[in-house]
């Protein structure tokens, strides 16, 4: 599906709950039609003039919260063995170790190979492979 269709998907029920709000002040209170037409027209254009700031959250398949913290570099708060705290950019998370890594101590470098949750799942930066990201390079 379209991300812009998406978009207006979850725009409709409160589209809906606008007109019933306007048209109950407009049948009960006495607000001229005019009026209530030109308030849903405004609430209507606001959502599409919002839709390009917003437009990424739409969109399938993206990373947000500790997700986006994959492949970052840390340092651990405290011993890590298996849980403990790292510190990824200016961020202090709940971790815990990756299956088989042996406890790092406090200080020593991680790497985010996953998330669970709010919890990162990391490794010794000394036994990661590939290239490490700076938390600061996260979009």
């Amino acid at each position: 599906m379209p991300i812009f269709a998406r978009y207006l998907l979850f725009q409709l029920p409160a589209w809906a709950l606008a007109a019933v709000i306007l048209g109950a002040l407009t049948t009960w209170a006495g607000v001229p039609t005019a009026l209530s037409a030109i308030v849903f027209a405004a609430i209507v254009i606001k959502d599409f003039v919002a839709y390009p700031f917003v437009r990424s959250a739409y969109e399938p398949g993206t990373r947000t919260g500790s997700a986006r913290l994959i492949g970052c570099a840390g340092t651990a708060r405290s011993l890590l063995d298996p849980v403990g705290y790292v510190r990824v950019g200016s961020e202090l998370w709940k971790a815990r170790l990756a299956d088989g890594e042996g406890a790092v101590a406090e200080g020593q470098s991680v790497v985010v190979v996953d998330s669970s949750g709010l919890t990162l799942v990391v490794r010794s930066a000394m036994e990661a492979d590939g290239e490490l990201r700076l938390a600061a390079d996260v979009d």
